[in-house]
């Protein structure tokens, strides 16, 4: 477990001087942000008057605002704006004088309707990185609907291969399209940033979801390409590899990724089965492929009375790939994921760590989620406000302190 208190103090992230505006909601805007910001980014979220939706995706809730939103938004100083205001365009202009990007997941279209598009902010500011995270892009048939993550594992052919013939095409039960969503937006900012430092001139990129669920098909898509046949629901099965799934023991099922012939002995050896590589039908991979569910049968008959855990381990240190399915509790308190950092704690908020390891510049955890408004002030006198001019923001309605209705 991680904590605030534990990193060296004035340790510097890799990206320790960047400025990032993030206007973004919901997933994958937020999360690319989250990322910016565990790295040394300056990450200043700017919701909106009612607040980002996620606030009330609950319960779970502490102090009002849900888990769904804590995930997603430490490291992020938070002020609230009502941008279809005149005057809470103004201060978002004078919060990106001195940016370096601009994070935002409107609808197509908006930013421009609010004279702010990258057309006049390029203008503007060179140099700035604007990031839209979008659903399908801004053209083609589908330009500028709106996207969501389940839609787009239907949309994309995701939820097609995932599922048995039982249960029929089943989403996967995270938000995976959003998530990848928001690391290509990552991608794209940090290449943008190389660019800018060899030209000094910014860009505008773009991360849909529509794109990020199309690029998670292989190997079914590569697959369709060679064979021209359209892949199934294979449920836990490798359409490529067997044995390639998950199987029963006495205690708890077990995953094998078992991917050459060499692999195959070592396991059959490790649960007594050394038979089972002389049987033509598993001699080679090809052939366990076509026989699968035979070949299922006899490894779960070997594992009848085994201990699945103590199997799993055993099996993984003898150099066969191996794991025991584990739910999310027991995948939080392995003590790998403690050994790797991936649970973070500041105060009274617990999160997952950064999984990008850099020797010399960590990931740093310095501030948990904000509240809503919380740093309003704070912000807008760093963009040139004096109080007064704060007061009249706050009563005009345009830098609320607390989410409206």
């Amino acid at each position: 477990m991680t904590t605030a208190q534990e990193q060296t103090p004035g340790s510097q992230g890799a990206l320790t001087g960047l400025k990032v505006i993030d206007l973004s909601r919901v997933l994958g805007g937020p999360f690319a942000g989250q990322i910016l910001g565990d790295h040394g980014a300056d990450v200043i979220k700017v919701e909106p008057p009612a607040g980002d939706e996620t606030r009330a995706w609950g319960p779970p809730f502490r102090d009002e605002t849900a888990s769904y939103f804590l995930g997603l938004n430490r490291n992020k100083r938070g002020i609230a704006l009502d941008l279809r205001r005149d005057e809470g365009r103004d201060a978002l202009l004078r919060l990106l004088d001195g940016a370096d990007v601009l994070l935002e997941n409107f609808k197509t279209g908006t930013m421009e309707k609010w004279g702010l598009g990258y057309d006049v902010l390029s203008q503007k500011f060179p140099g700035l990185i604007h990031c839209r995270v979008t659903g399908f892009g801004a053209d083609g048939p589908m330009g500028g609907m709106p996207g969501y993550d389940a839609i787009l594992q239907a949309m994309g052919g995701i939820m097609s291969v995932n599922g048995t013939p039982d249960s029929g095409p089943t989403r996967v039960g995270l938000p995976v399209v959003d998530m990848v969503t928001g690391l290509n937006a990552v991608l794209a900012i940090t290449m943008a940033l190389h660019h800018r430092h060899a030209t000094g001139q910014g860009q505008f990129v773009e991360a849909a979801l529509f794109d990020s669920a199309i690029s998670l098909l292989h190997p079914h898509a590569a697959n369709y390409a060679l064979s021209g046949r359209v892949p199934a629901l294979t449920g836990n099965d490798h359409p490529n590899i067997s044995p390639y799934s998950t199987f029963r023991t006495a205690t708890r099922d077990v995953y094998f990724a078992v991917g050459n012939d060499r692999q195959f002995s070592k396991l059959c050896s490790e649960i007594g089965a050394e038979d089972l590589p002389l049987d033509p039908r598993f001699s080679t991979n090809g052939k366990r492929v076509e026989n699968r569910v035979a070949l299922t049968q006899a490894l779960e008959a070997a594992l009848a009375e085994t201990d699945g855990a103590e199997l799993a381990d055993r099996l993984i240190r003898a150099g066969v790939p191996a794991g025991p399915v584990l739910n999310v509790e027991e995948a939080l308190a392995h003590p790998h994921t403690h050994h790797r950092e991936m649970r973070v704690e500041i105060d009274e908020y617990q999160g997952l760590g950064a999984p990008a390891k850099l020797s010399g510049t960590a990931a740093t955890f310095r501030r948990k989620p904000p509240g809503f408004a919380e740093h309003t002030e704070e912000v807008l006198r760093e963009a040139g406000y004096d109080e007064e001019d704060i007061r009249a923001l706050r009563d005009l309605g345009v830098a609320p302190t607390k989410p409206s209705a």
